[in-house]
């Protein structure tokens, strides 16, 4: 479990371990809005760990008043899309290497009102909080489809997903979303509920060979069009590498 709180990490690692007493539960520290943190944490990593099967790249943030990661990006693609990004380079190695493994990428049908600003990605000319939000997700969207298609005879997968409406802090920015959980609750996902998803991309024996889609409740769904163009999903690739100074064939 990788987690920028490693208190709060810790005591849902406890919850686990109470729950299944054989469970073998670690976390470890990572801030995807801090690309050193992300750094270190795989330099740790991979020193310490010789196969890597499931990576699922869950963290998020969602509407939060406009602000930076330490890097100078903006919060929402920095740590939605391009925090993940570049978790994901440099572990990708290791991936292939325990193959056949799987990356499952936390999208959100958010996505289809998403467009990726090329001209002012990190929203300094302008900043709405939620279609920054909106184009973070469209990139996971993107980002999952172009490695997918990179990583083709690999024996590695790679699915985004669609975890639903559901009550968690994720949404303590929002004043609509919160109101919308208090009067349609019975449309509310619980935690466990909206994880349902995650792990069935990561471990149902009928996606071992399915790659770059997109699910939602544990079945196939809908890409909004800008999420299906391959040349921008190309150019945000580039656009990604450039910004963390990596190179990633």
């Amino acid at each position: 479990m990788a987690c920028r709180d490693v208190e709060k990490g810790e005591e849902a690692a406890a919850s686990i371990r109470a729950a299944n007493p054989d469970a073998d539960v670690e976390v470890r520290e990572l801030d995807l809005a801090d690309t050193c943190s992300i750094r270190a944490f795989a330099q740790e990593f991979l020193r310490e760990v010789n196969r890597l099967h499931i990576l699922i790249n869950n963290a998020g943030v969602m509407m939060c008043p406009y602000t930076k990661t330490v890097d100078g990006f903006e919060m929402h693609i920095g740590v939605n899309h391009l925090g993940h990004f570049l978790l994901t380079s440099l572990l990708i190695g290791l991936l292939k290497r325990s193959a056949p493994a799987r990356i499952v990428v936390v999208s959100s049908l958010a996505h289809n009102f998403g467009w990726v600003r090329f001209h002012d990605l990190h929203s300094q000319g302008s900043y709405n909080s939620g279609l920054a939000y909106c184009q973070s997700k469209l990139a996971n969207v993107m980002f999952t489809r172009e490695l997918a298609r990179r990583l083709k005879d690999t024996n590695v997968t790679v699915n985004s997903v669609h975890p639903g409406t559901v009550n968690s802090d994720l949404i303590r920015y929002s004043t609509l979303m919160t109101i919308f959980m208090t009067f349609f609750s019975t449309f509310v996902k619980t935690p466990r509920e909206g994880a349902q998803t995650s792990i069935y991309c990561a471990v149902a024996e009928e996606l071992h060979s399915v790659s770059g889609k997109h699910f939602s409740d544990c079945a196939p769904a809908f890409v909004a069009p800008q999420g299906r163009s391959e040349e921008t999903a190309r150019r945000l690739w580039d656009v990604s590498c450039d910004l963390l100074a990596i190179e990633w064939d």
